[in-house]
């Protein structure tokens, strides 16, 4: 429960984070029966599926590691119902993973945040 709700404020920080960077938020947690994407945005150029990973730190890892060739083809499919029910939208899409470590959890004043776009095809 704690988790879930430490990646709720991860997501929220990170959409923050776009919103600042003049993106427009289409959807958060994004589901359907291939999984779920936690951000789905829009800039001038492209529509973007946003995976976002908070961790502590990246001593065992780097954060862009946990998004695996499995999770990218879970991401890649939802991607797909999502723009067969939105055909209307016709911009590029882009799969970015955002990176966010928080140290102290919820009481981290200076969260670092990466954003890597295109981070996988």
């Amino acid at each position: 429960m704690a988790s879930d709700l430490l990646g709720r404020w991860g997501e929220s920080l990170a959409a923050a984070y776009l919103r600042k960077k003049k993106y427009t938020l289409l959807a958060a947690n994004y589901r359907c029966r291939f999984g779920e994407i936690d951000l789905i945005a829009e800039n001038r150029k492209y529509l973007v599926f946003v995976e976002v990973k908070l961790r502590k730190n990246a001593d065992f890892a780097e954060a862009m590691e946990f998004v695996d060739r499995r999770k990218q083809e879970r991401i890649r499919q939802t991607a797909s119902v999502f723009l067969a029910n939105y055909e209307n939208l016709t911009k590029q899409p882009r799969f970015d993973v955002i990176e966010i470590y928080a140290p102290n959890g919820f009481d981290t004043k200076n969260p670092e945040i990466k954003h890597m776009e295109d981070a996988f095809q």
